[in-house]
């Protein structure tokens, strides 16, 4: 391969996106999925198993079936990318904050069990005893629950950030392969295997490989200094 002959103004864009649309998302699907996680775990109802088993669906449906629903869902045509376009005054399709939309979908599966997992670890006699002093709920989860499951939440943002870094089928469907706009490095390097550009397609394959290789080294960091 030679590097000299490798545009680096062609190569850059895609990385910058692409690491753009992951931190984002990551921290978007956090959000929610900490929030969902922690109340999932600490209450029961009917119709529970359903609700959890809808969440994880993204996690193995097809990238383009979820990514034909989400253009269905936010097209120009539905009441809600109207209601989108009308306050944005742009469409949210074919731009980079869809890419964002297809990845927390995406990547939120990844962040819920993650967070739920850790949330379900925790002693609730840790919990009651702030209860019995007087802490109310969210004083509970942001000084007991959240610290306890921080190794969670760590490994839950790399996973999420992981996955939606290699997002694919779902991006492309709803914000399309734009040079310098929408494309990412997944769909950069699906038109430069396409066209026989080999060299920005190993550029780009390298680099996602390094990133997502030191993201989820973090994650098996040990715990407590033992391997």
């Amino acid at each position: 391969m030679n590097v000299s002959a490798i545009d680096w103004a062609v190569f850059w864009p895609p990385v910058r996106l692409s690491l753009q649309v992951a931190l984002l998302s990551s921290v978007i699907a956090a959000v929610f999925g900490i929030a969902v996680a922690w109340k999932m775990s600490r209450t029961s109802f009917r119709g529970k198993i359903f609700l959890e088993t809808a969440f994880m669906l993204p996690l193995v449906l097809p990238p383009t079936v979820v990514g034909f629903i989400l253009l269905v869902l936010l097209g120009r045509k539905s009441v809600l990318g109207q209601w989108i376009e009308a306050i944005f005054s742009a469409p949210v399709i074919f731009s980079w904050w869809a890419a964002v939309i297809a990845s927390v979908v995406v990547a939120f599966p990844l962040v819920y069990q993650t967070m739920k997992s850790g949330f379900s670890g925790i002693d609730k006699d840790l919990e009651d005893a702030g209860r019995s002093i007087g802490a109310n709920e969210w004083q509970v989860f942001r000084y007991i629950s959240l610290p306890l499951a921080g190794r969670a939440l760590m490994t839950a943002f790399i996973l999420g950030f992981a996955r939606a870094l290699g997002e694919f089928g779902a991006t492309l469907m709803i914000a399309g392969n734009i040079p310098g706009k929408t494309q990412t490095v997944p769909t950069a390097i699906y038109v430069a295997v396409d066209s026989g550009n080999q060299t920005m397609a190993w550029m780009w394959t390298g680099s996602i490989i390094i990133i997502s290789f030191i993201m989820l080294l973090l994650t098996r960091q040990p715990r407590d200094g033992k391997a």
